[in-house]
């Protein structure tokens, strides 16, 4: 007989690593095109951050996500950065990015305040236009400037900047300290069908609710939680490296080392918790590892209150769950009446 069951996990995880600094740098160009080309080190590994760090990029200046063209990883042209590790990317590369924007922005300004006769502290980028507050009449187009910039002044409006989260070292003796800028926090709620003959767990429904800070791209936070729910099913049920007597391994292919596929996935229900984070860029922090954290411990609490069995070694094959619940029959069958 299949029965249903629900469990819930909850995680915290920081951004960012501890221990040595963890800095992203990057260098941001305004063409006279009113266009803009951002120089980073940070690598796509199709989680969309280069998408992220030109939305970050184009917000600073006022330009459209469209007119940001991103040159990444290659490390004879760009500047530094840790890594796509960690979860960090939005918020230390995006740190760095936006700061690096708005110095540019800043030559932009310096060289539009004598045009429309005010302070550079007057005005603001917003619609491919420097424009004054308020008064967005009195406006001169951001490609205009740039040139003038250029041309006029001599100074190109080029900005650079690095970031390195904020931290404090822990103490040796009490533990105490600040390891980490900033931290994302999620709960996850799993429904499943356990069969009680043959262990066989369905997973049916996941229901994951995320706070990442403030979202900059609401579509690509949802595909990250959805790609972290499938690598937790496959932590939770399936993926399991096999070794023999020699300790060689058995399974080093994808023939018999089992992931799980677009079949297997279930409903996922992905809940963004829009909050602001303001040592992120715009409010952001991030949405990488978190995502598939929770997804293990939901599931086997789902068994739990599915079968009452508890499964402390993943996976959680049909073997195990099977095992499980055979050995806590034999032992209600011993107990007294």
């Amino acid at each position: 007989m299949k029965r249903r069951g629900r469990g819930m996990g909850c995680m915290w995880y920081p951004i960012g690593f501890t221990v040595s600094a963890n800095p992203s740098a990057a260098v941001v160009k305004v063409n006279e095109d009113g266009t803009a080309t951002v120089l980073t080190g940070t690598v796509e590994t199709g989680q969309g951050s280069l998408t992220v760090l030109g939305q970050i990029a184009a917000e600073a200046l006022g330009i459209a996500a469209d007119d940001v063209q991103i040159v990444s990883a290659d490390t004879d042209t760009t500047p530094m950065d840790t890594g796509a590790i960690a979860s960090r990317t939005t918020y230390v590369t995006g740190n760095a990015i936006r700061i690096a924007a708005e110095n540019a922005r800043e030559i932009l300004f310096e060289t539009a305040a004598p045009m429309l006769n005010v302070k550079p502290s007057q005005l603001e980028a917003r619609d491919h236009r420097i424009q004054v507050k308020g008064f967005p009449q009195r406006s001169a187009p951001i490609g205009e400037v740039a040139q003038r910039a250029q041309v006029v002044l001599g100074q190109p409006p080029l900005g650079s900047a690095s970031w390195n989260p904020p931290t404090v070292a822990m103490d040796p003796e009490t533990g105490q300290g600040k390891p980490f800028a900033t931290y994302v926090y999620a709960t996850q709620i799993a429904e499943v069908d356990v069969d009680d003959e043959t262990g066989e767990v369905e997973v049916i429904r996941i229901c994951a609710s995320h706070d990442c800070g403030t979202p900059i791209n609401p579509t690509l936070v949802e595909g990250q939680v959805e790609g972290g729910v499938a690598m937790g099913i496959g932590f939770a049920l399936q993926e399991e490296m096999l070794f023999d007597a020699k300790g060689r391994q058995i399974n080093p292919n994808l023939t018999n080392y089992i992931m799980p596929t677009s079949l297997d996935m279930p409903e996922v229900h992905v809940d963004i918790v829009d909050s602001y984070d303001p040592t992120g860029p715009f409010g952001a922090k991030g949405v990488g590892e978190p995502s598939l954290v929770p997804t293990a411990a939901a599931i086997v609490n789902a068994i739990y209150d599915a079968v009452g069995v508890r499964i402390t070694s993943l996976p959680a094959t049909a073997e195990k769950v099977r095992a499980a619940i055979k050995a806590k029959r034999a032992g209600q069958k011993q107990l007294p009446a």
